[in-house]
């Protein structure tokens, strides 16, 4: 099992100069399995999740679970849960602040037991993100939720009723969190501006294989009418499309060669556009892709929408491809105020990086200087590691338990495409 945040003083210390070559496999999508975990409450008995990856994410809501009165085994890439008639509904500071996937409960604790408590949660330091539209599509569905004490309180004792929501932002939690609880609604939901990630389409046939009806999954119109029960499920989760842009993002700032197992370029459309722009050369292979860069990247602007446009997730990493590309760029933040906490720490690598508002405006140099920096969050983590790579020098970067949360044996597989990376 992946290590929990216990590990609060781990760092990796690495050393700059390698151009990455290799292969690697990327797991299943921490994005999607945590919801899935969650999606388990809504049928009694046994649900088999594979394809899980070994992070500290999971542990913590394995706890979680476990907490609520489920039996949770974790063999290997294996996750079973064991869900009681009558599960617990109340979800406590002590673990859901360690996590904001924590909240992917509520839905589902509302809809099994008419009645949850599920603290607010906590996670990465990327910005205040609302709980505003899960309260309000829920208050849609006949609940009476509220925060009070710090927790979300909904309660629905006669059960919830089918309603037409429509979010003002495509929120992938909020659409999660309604569908889960819709699910098990007497009548017909649909969410309109729903979001489209693959997380949640994942999540949305998760539900179909227990016997949920949902249409348009994948579209901005999410169908769902509603059934009395679910039955338990095996379901193997998608790939995790967060990783393998990182791997892609390595290949093309290293100027490496990269295949990339299990990555899916259905999913990454946009990112793939804007490396083949730097100059990166992508080809398709039996199971995933191949990045190659023969030349210093040139600088490429780019602005962070929701899903099909370009993840917020992976900001940190052209952030810092483009601090050591050939020109100037402009990268926008549409989705999280906080995102660029992780600028300051790219600073004292040597980056010429300027933010104004959701604007990064960067001045691209042929190399950075290593330097002691701390992650923030998970991506911001594994962007100072890439940065680090194409620093002069030895970088320790901090934190190491953040990128635990969505990485597993990251320094293992960056020794593997030949960096030199320690963790201590």
């Amino acid at each position: 099992m992946a290590s929990s945040s216990t590990a609060g003083s781990d760092r990796f210390r690495i050393v700059g100069g390698a151009s990455l070559k290799g292969e690697v496999t990327v797991t299943g999508a921490k994005n999607s399995v945590l919801k899935l975990m969650a999606a388990s409450l809504l049928a009694v008995g046994k649900t088999t999740i594979r394809n899980v990856p070994d992070i500290a994410d999971v542990d913590i809501m394995s706890d979680l679970l476990t907490r609520l009165g489920c039996t949770v085994a974790h063999s290997g890439s294996v996750v079973t849960i064991e869900v009681p008639e009558s599960p617990q509904h109340r979800a406590d500071y002590d673990l859901v602040r360690k996590m904001r996937a924590s909240i992917n409960v509520l839905g589902p604790l509302v809809a099994r037991t008419g009645h949850a408590e599920v603290a607010l949660p906590g996670g990465d330091a990327i910005g205040s993100r609302g709980l505003d539209f899960h309260i309000n599509g829920l208050e849609s569905l006949g609940a009476n939720a509220h925060v009070e004490h710090g927790y979300v309180i909904a309660a629905a004792p006669n059960g919830l009723t089918g309603a037409v929501i429509d979010l003002d932002f495509p929120s992938v939690g909020a659409t999660e969190n309604l569908m889960t609880a819709a699910v098990l609604a007497k009548g017909v939901t649909t969410i309109e501006n729903a979001a489209r990630e693959p997380d949640l389409v994942d999540l949305g046939e998760f539900l179909i294989s227990m016997g949920a009806k949902i249409e348009g999954l994948g579209t901005p119109l999410i169908k769902i009418t509603g059934v009395a029960k679910l039955n338990p499920t095996d379901h193997t989760t998608i790939t995790d499309r967060i990783i393998a842009g990182t791997w892609a993002f390595a290949a093309a700032m290293t100027q490496g060669d990269i295949t990339i197992h299990g990555g899916r370029a259905d999913h990454m459309e946009v990112m793939l556009e804007k490396l083949a722009h730097a100059g990166a050369i992508i080809t398709s292979t039996q199971d995933g892709i191949r990045v190659q860069m023969n030349h210093r990247p040139r600088a490429t602007d780019v602005a962070t929408l929701p899903y099909p446009g370009f993840a917020t997730d992976l900001l940190p990493f052209i952030i810092a491809m483009n601090a050591v590309a050939d020109g100037h760029s402009m990268v926008t933040e549409n989705v999280f105020e906080s995102r660029f906490m992780f600028v300051n720490e790219l600073a004292r690598l040597g980056a010429k990086v300027t933010v104004d508002g959701h604007h990064a405006s960067i001045n691209g140099i042929s190399k950075l200087s290593g330097a002691p920096v701390e992650a923030t969050d998970i991506r911001a983590g594994a962007g100072l590691v890439l940065a680090a790579l194409v620093s002069e020098g030895e970088t320790t970067v901090d934190g190491a338990f953040h990128i635990d949360r969505g990485y597993p044996n990251f320094a293992e597989d960056l020794r593997t495409l030949g960096a030199n990376v320690t963790r201590e």
